[in-house]
């Protein structure tokens, strides 16, 4: 596993959009980091690439231009994170860790720059909390958002505050 791919462990979250291939993760915007000591896991909140599969008759009335989701890395360690200010295109670099038993070396780079954020994590990863949004002034994200779950539809008309544990925290 080298590359810029990355294989969910939940893809049927991913599936009525993305079909069965890896999550490519070029050009993605980092919009949040969350830490969770549980775990420990480690959970980006990331505007996604364009679906191949066609949008959701809802959100394609709605004007939805992007796709947002969360994606969860467990079992992390060897965290380090540098400065950086949100929201940033990235590229992640997926590094397979030989003896590492199902570990994985990410790398999170902003253009040219060097990786400002890099872990070790378990190679099983979750995806959660898909939504479609109509990008703001300067690819802003706040306003209306429509979720794919049900639950994070009826929660949540658009995203909540970063204090809210169990949408950041929990996928």
């Amino acid at each position: 596993m080298t590359g810029h791919h990355l294989s969910v462990r939940n893809s049927e979250v991913l599936a009525p959009l993305y079909g069965p291939s890896p999550l490519p993760l070029t050009a993605v915007r980092l919009r949040s980091v969350h830490l969770d000591w549980r775990g420990p896991t480690l959970t980006l909140r990331l505007d996604l690439p364009a679906p191949p599969l066609p949008l959701p008759e809802e959100w394609v009335a709605a004007g939805v231009d992007s796709v947002q989701g969360q994606v969860q890395f467990l079992a992390v360690a060897d965290l380090e994170l540098d400065e950086w200010e949100p929201p940033v295109v990235v590229s992640f670099a997926l590094t397979e860790v030989v003896g590492g038993e199902h570990r994985m070396r990410v790398e999170v780079s902003a253009g040219e720059g060097g990786s400002f954020l890099r872990f070790t994590s378990h190679t099983d990863v979750l995806a959660g909390h898909l939504s479609g949004f109509r990008a703001g002034p300067g690819g802003d994200d706040g306003g209306p958002h429509l979720f794919r779950s049900r639950l994070d539809a009826r929660l949540h008309p658009a995203l909540p505050e970063p204090s809210e544990k169990t949408f950041y925290g929990r996928l």
